[in-house]
C-alpha cells in the first residue's frame, strides 16, 4: 500500500488563529502563575500571623499553653502571669432599654465633695406623668430624700460641703482644693470638734487651710468676705483644727503672694524677679516679722517697680493687696534704707 501524501495546505486565517491560540494560552500561564504567587504570600501572612498568635498563647518560661481568666493571662504549666489589665477596646457604655436613643449608661464619677461620693441617685422629674401616678412618684422623691440624709451628722455634713462647693467656686479655687478641704472637715467631725461652733466658720477654715497646704495664695479676709462666717468664727474654727488636728501648715511669707499680686498690677517678669529677691532679703533680715505679709509683698513689688522705673503708685500696690499705702511706705522705707 504506498503512501499517501497530505494535499492539505494551512491557509493565512489558519495560521493566523493558531498565534492566536497560543497567545492566549501564554497569557492564562502568566495570570495562573499570578495566583499562585498571591496565594503563596497569603498563606505565609497566615501563617506567620498563626505564629504570632502562637507566641502569645505560648508561655515565655516553660514554653506551656497559656489561658484567659478574668483580666489576665496565665501558663497553665508553671502559672505565670503573662499578660494582666489587658486594654478593653470596646465600648465603655452599656445600654439596657434602646441602643438607637439611648446608647450611653455612664455615671458622673467618685467625687470627694458629696457625702455619699456621688454614688446616689435621684428620682427624676416627668412632665408625661400625670395624676395619681405623679402624686405617687412624689412621695417616692420625698421618701428617697429622707433616707439619704438619715442623721444629723449626714445633715451637717450635706450643708458644710454644700458651702465648701460654694467658696471654692465663688473663689475660682481648682477641685483639689476643694477635695482637701471636704476631706479636712471630714477629720475634724470625726474629732468632734463642731459641737458649738458654726459649720459656716467649719466650712471657711477648711478651704483656707485647703488653700495653705496647696500653696495656693489667699487670705483669711479674701475667705470670710465670700464667706458665711464671720473672722471670728473662722478664728475658732482654725484654732480648734490646728490645736486638735496638728495642721501641717506654716506661717505664710511675702513671697507667696508675689505671683497673684504681679498678675494684677501687671508687673513685668524682671519686677516680679526682683520682687522676689527684695522678699528674701525682708525674711533674712527680719523687716517682715510681726507685719502682715500680703503688705509686705505689695511694698517688694513697689521698690521692685522703682527701682526699674515702672510706673506703679503706692496706692495701686495698696489696693491689689487690699491694705494701706502707710503699710506699703513703711515696708518700702525699711526696704531702701541701707
Amino acid at each position: 500500500m504506498s503512501d499517501a501524501r497530505s494535499t492539505r495546505v494551512r491557509s493565512p486565517r489558519t495560521e493566523t488563529d493558531d498565534v492566536a491560540t497560543t497567545d492566549r494560552a501564554a497569557t492564562a500561564d502568566r495570570a495562573r502563575a499570578a495566583d499562585e504567587t498571591a496565594r503563596d504570600e497569603t498563606a505565609g501572612g497566615e501563617t506567620a500571623s498563626a505564629d504570632e498568635t502562637g507566641d502569645r498563647e505560648t508561655c515565655p518560661e516553660c514554653g506551656g499553653r497559656t489561658r484567659v481568666e478574668g483580666a489576665e493571662r496565665v501558663c497553665t504549666d508553671c502559672g505565670l502571669v503573662v499578660d494582666a489589665d489587658r486594654i478593653d477596646h470596646g465600648p465603655e457604655w452599656r445600654s439596657f432599654d434602646d441602643d438607637d436613643a439611648n446608647p450611653k449608661r455612664t455615671g458622673a464619677p467618685l467625687t470627694r465633695s458629696r457625702h455619699d461620693r456621688g454614688l446616689s441617685t435621684e428620682i427624676g422629674r416627668s412632665t408625661k406623668v400625670k395624676g395619681r401616678k405623679r402624686r405617687r412618684l412624689a412621695r417616692m422623691r420625698t421618701q428617697h430624700n429622707r433616707a439619704q440624709i438619715s442623721t444629723k451628722r449626714d445633715r451637717n455634713k450635706v450643708y458644710a460641703y454644700t458651702e465648701i462647693r460654694r467658696l471654692t467656686g465663688v473663689m475660682g479655687l481648682p477641685d483639689s482644693v476643694r477635695d482637701a478641704a471636704c476631706a479636712l472637715f471630714d477629720s475634724a467631725q470625726e474629732e468632734s470638734l463642731l459641737r458649738g461652733r458654726s459649720l459656716e466658720g467649719f466650712s471657711a477654715a477648711c478651704v483656707y487651710v485647703a488653700c495653705r497646704t496647696a500653696d495656693v495664695a489667699r487670705t483669711v479676709g479674701e475667705v470670710c468676705a465670700e464667706a458665711k462666717a464671720t473672722e471670728d468664727e473662722h478664728r475658732a474654727a482654725f484654732d480648734a483644727m490646728n490645736r486638735e488636728l496638728g495642721l501641717p501648715i506654716a506661717p505664710s511669707g511675702p513671697a507667696e503672694y508675689l505671683p497673684r499680686f504681679a498678675s494684677d498690677l501687671g508687673c513685668d517678669p524682671a519686677v516680679e524677679r526682683r520682687a522676689g529677691e527684695l522678699a528674701e532679703r525682708a525674711v533674712e533680715e527680719g523687716i517682715a516679722n510681726g507685719r502682715n505679709p500680703v503688705g509686705v509683698a505689695a511694698a517688694c513689688l513697689y521698690t521692685a517697680a522703682r527701682e526699674l522705673d515702672a510706673e506703679y503708685t503706692q496706692q495701686e500696690a495698696a489696693d491689689v493687696a487690699d491694705v494701706t499705702p502707710v503699710t506699703v511706705r513703711r515696708t518700702y522705707v525699711d526696704l531702701t534704707d541701707e
